[in-house]
Formats: C-alpha cells, sequence, structure tokens
C-alpha cells in the first residue's frame, strides 16, 4: 500500500468518525488573550504559479490550491503569524458574476469545497486537501479561521429559492452595491428561517471536520441575534474552543438593504461572537485624538461583557486599500508597529507584509477566458483581488516593510505579557496630529513602552514634547523603533518626527 493511499485511508476515517473536530484547539483562549496574530488569504492567489509573468493565472498555469498552500506555511509562520484567516472556500456563482472566476463572497453552496481551490493531480477529495492543508498548518502551530459568507449567489438562488428574501413581484434581492449577490432569508428573531439555518449548520459541519479552529461571519450584522445564538451554540456543542469573530463595526449604522435585518456589534458580541472589528481602518482619515479615543473606546466595551471579549485590528483587510497607496511605505510600517503594541490581536492581509499595492495592468480590461458570464476583469483597485485567478501576493517585496513587519511581530512576541495585560494610558504630546500612549505592567521593575506617531502624512512635527512619569536619566531605556532623534530631559521625552513616522521605546526602571 503507498503512501498516499495510506493518507486517504487515515483522512476518509477521521473524517467519518469526526475525531478530528476541537482536537488540540486553543484559539478562543487565544484570541481573547489578544495572542492570535491573524492573516487573511485568498487560497486561490495565495500560491498561484504565474510563470510567464502576466500577474494572471492562465488556463495552462497552476493556480493557487490547498496543496500547493502548504509551501507557504513555514513562510508564515517566519513572520510571525500563528492565525491564518481563509477567504470563502465555498463554490462561486458563474450566473451574473463578477470578475473571470466569480466573487469568493459570491457562495453557490454551504457543504461543498470551491473545485477552483482543488489540486486536479490529486487523489485525494476536495474534502480531504482542505483537511490535509489544515494539518500542516497545526503542524506549525498555525490555527485555521474560514469565512462564512453573508449571501448567496444568483445560482444558489435559481437552486434553492426557499434560502432568499423576495420582494413582492417574488423577486430576489440585490443587497447596496453587491450586484452578484442575492439576500438570504435568515428570519427574525421571532421566527427563524429553517432552511437558512440547517445550511449553515451543514457549513459548520464541514469546517469542523475538517479540523478547522474558528469562524469569521461576514457581514454578521444582516443576520438577527437569536440566529448566531443558534449558530454558535451548535458549533461550540462540537467544539468549546471554535472561535468566532464577527465582521461588524461600531462605525456601522444601517444594514445594506431595507428588507435585511440589522444587528449592531455589540448585540452580537452579546450573542456570543469572541470578537469584532473595530473601526481601525479609519486611521488613514483620523487625527491623532480620534485613534486614542478609539483604543479607549475598545479598552472600555471589552470590559463590559461577562465573558471575556476582543477585537481585531483591522487596519488592512481585503475591503481596505493598500496603505503604500494611501500614504505610502511609512504607512504599512506605522500600522506593523502599531499592531506590534496595542492589546488586541493583530490582523493583515496576505501581500501586507511585502508592500503590495494590488495594482493589476490587466484590470478592467476584456478576458480571453473566463468561467462566469463575465469576460472583464473586475477588481477593486488597490485591493486585494478575489473576483480573478491573479497572481501570488507580494510580488516585488518591499524590504523596509517586510523586515519591519517581523521585528515588530518578534517584538510583540517577545513582550507579549506587557502588551496584552499592561495598562493602556493615554500621553498628551503638544500638536493634535502626534498620537501618544503607554503600555505598563508593574512587576519588580516597572516597565513601559511609549509610543509616538504623526498622522501628518505631509508635514515633519518638530519640538514634540511629552512628560513621562517616574522618567530620570538613570532609567533603562530601549530604542526599539525610530530614527534615534528621541532625547531626555529630566522627565520628558523629545523628539521630531517625520510624515507618517512611528517611535517606540520600551523602559525599565
Amino acid at each position: 500500500m503507498n503512501k498516499k493511499t495510506v493518507l486517504t485511508l487515515s483522512l476518509i476515517l477521521g473524517l467519518a468518525c469526526g475525531c478530528f473536530a476541537g482536537e488540540n484547539n486553543n484559539l478562543r483562549t487565544i484570541f481573547l488573550n489578544n495572542q492570535a496574530n491573524i492573516m487573511g488569504i485568498n487560497i486561490r492567489t495565495f500560491n498561484a504559479k504565474d510563470l510567464n509573468g502576466n500577474e494572471l493565472i492562465d488556463p495552462d498555469e497552476e493556480g493557487g490550491s490547498f496543496i500547493n498552500a502548504i509551501e507557504r506555511l513555514d513562510e508564515v509562520k517566519s513572520l510571525g503569524v500563528n492565525t491564518l484567516h481563509l477567504l470563502p472556500i465555498t463554490p462561486v456563482g458563474k450566473l451574473k458574476a463578477l470578475g473571470t472566476a466569480g466573487s469568493l463572497y459570491a457562495i453557490s453552496g454551504f457543504d461543498e469545497i470551491n473545485d477552483q481551490l482543488v489540486d486536479k493531480n490529486s487523489e485525494l477529495t476536495p474534502l480531504q486537501q482542505l483537511k490535509t492543508f489544515i494539518d500542516e498548518a497545526h503542524k506549525r502551530n498555525i490555527k485555521i479561521v474560514i469565512d462564512l459568507p453573508s449571501c448567496g449567489s444568483y445560482d444558489l438562488f435559481i437552486k434553492q429559492p426557499e434560502l432568499f428574501i423576495k420582494d413582492d413581484k417574488n423577486t430576489s434581492i440585490v443587497p447596496t452595491d453587491w450586484t452578484d449577490v442575492r439576500l438570504l432569508n435568515t428570519g427574525t428573531n421571532e421566527k427563524l428561517n429553517q432552511d437558512v439555518l440547517n445550511a449553515h449548520k451543514k457549513f459548520i459541519d464541514m469546517i469542523t471536520d475538517a479540523g478547522a479552529d474558528g469562524l469569521r461571519a461576514d457581514v454578521a450584522t444582516i443576520k438577527p441575534t437569536k440566529f448566531w445564538e443558534e449558530i454558535i451554540k451548535y458549533a461550540r456543542a462540537k467544539d468549546p474552543e471554535f472561535m468566532f469573530l464577527a465582521e461588524a463595526s461600531d462605525s456601522w449604522r444601517e444594514p445594506p438593504s431595507r428588507y435585511a435585518e440589522f444587528t449592531p456589534y455589540d448585540e452580537l458580541l452579546k450573542s456570543g461572537f469572541d470578537g469584532y472589528y473595530g473601526s481601525f481602518f479609519n486611521l488613514k482619515d483620523w487625527n491623532a485624538n480620534d485613534f486614542i479615543e478609539h483604543i479607549k473606546f475598545n479598552n472600555k466595551l471589552l470590559k463590559s461583557y461577562k465573558e471575556p471579549k476582543s477585537v481585531i485590528m483591522s487596519f488592512t483587510t481585503h475591503d481596505e486599500v493598500s496603505p503604500v497607496i494611501l500614504h505610502g511605505e511609512e504607512f504599512s510600517i506605522m500600522i506593523s508597529w502599531l499592531e506590534a503594541v496595542l492589546p488586541f490581536n493583530p490582523y493583515s492581509i496576505d501581500g501586507f507584509a511585502y508592500g503590495d499595492g494590488y495594482i493589476y495592468p490587466w484590470a478592467n480590461g476584456k478576458a480571453e477566458y473566463t468561467e462566469t458570464d463575465d469576460d472583464t476583469y473586475f477588481v477593486h483597485r488597490g485591493k486585494l483581488d478575489i473576483f480573478n485567478f491573479s497572481r501570488k501576493p507580494g510580488l516585488n517585496p518591499n524590504s523596509k516593510i517586510l523586515e519591519n513587519f517581523k521585528q515588530a511581530y518578534k517584538f510583540r512576541a517577545d513582550n507579549i505579557d506587557l502588551i496584552s495585560k499592561g495598562e493602556f494610558t493615554a500621553l498628551k504630546p503638544n500638536d493634535e496630529n502626534i498620537f501618544a500612549f503607554m503600555v505598563s505592567q508593574k512587576s519588580k521593575n516597572l516597565q513601559r513602552i511609549i509610543v509616538l506617531g504623526n498622522l501628518d502624512f505631509k508635514n515633519t512635527k518638530g519640538g514634540i514634547t511629552i512628560k513621562i512619569p517616574r522618567l530620570n536619566k538613570k532609567s533603562d531605556i530601549e530604542f526599539v523603533h525610530g530614527d534615534g532623534s528621541l532625547k531626555i530631559h529630566r522627565n520628558k521625552l523629545m523628539t521630531s518626527l517625520t510624515p507618517g513616522e512611528i517611535e517606540v521605546v520600551k523602559i525599565n526602571y
């Protein structure tokens, strides 16, 4: 019996008995202790082999798959990432579609694997290939979170109309401008749609049987609390450590359609979600006070629940334009260091650590080959491609951004107790564009991390002065990140910051 046959048989037996669900999973605990360093990836592009360099995966080239994704797991671990968020792995709609491959979020089935992510040369079934990838991730202490799309494709509407909301003319509902999806009918808190609930339970069965450690709920706000309570209870009966992350933000105020339910972030947390997104993606538009107030808001919010809760630092997601495009490489570096020192869970998207701008030269052009009814390369400029067969993220890596990402995540790992358990204190610089804060923890020796940043991406700010309690010349100061211009005078730190610059200092007393 050859090795491949043995592996296939063992996977079949394991999946049949369900003995993999929850095995050695501690992601929920890690997340609630702010120790989940998460990276979002699109398996379709994650390790795609663009041999001719046209940034597309042509029909004769090898697309990203669960099997070839294993090749990048050591790289992921070397970055300091310990959790992968897999963007949807379910089949995608091909009718009224966007892009030549179809949007990952236009789900056409809840208990199947997208065949675009499958290695056609493997003897393993699609589910076995997913399980193999998850097993290999677990061997490297990398946890796996899988995305649950919020809406269905038009293909699914035709096949199972009972799952969808319809208007007075019995027509499916297109939420906001998401033209490739239709609104599911989850029901209300008074009466849930059991067909939709059961379809979601099948999704839970599939990913837990494969060994997944958690779930990210796409636009969780458009489903009622009772729906999520049922789903979370169902999953936790299989695995108490199964982590639930809601795509929801305190800045979201209304549903994407008048036909949709709307459950705000705080109600989602009450219903059993372990965490949500926050509004860190607004940093690009905030002044220093906005940023500091949002940190305070989250600290207060997360302490207001009986059960532990947390939040991800959603500075960069697949829905956000690359920081390099917004404010240059310094913005990416600033984000990396903020994720290193704040007491929440870091989150990045594949390619961010390498400074990818996600600019595709073929965007909006006509395609010679398509798997959908759309022959145009539809993209969101500056965002990770989720619509086409495109190249692997991280093209032409920016070494400065990459080194800072690695250094920042290593600093976080080396100081995780101080960062995750320390007390956050806002400091008061003498400029509205400068944020400054301190994370401190009392032990035998008082330790503090001081962070200063310039949110003016056009002008240098000089003469910055900040008072630090108990600071003196005898303090042991480690200059963690910055250009070294920071100086000490009595109990004050004095420095200047170039556009978008961030400085990090650790002090031992």
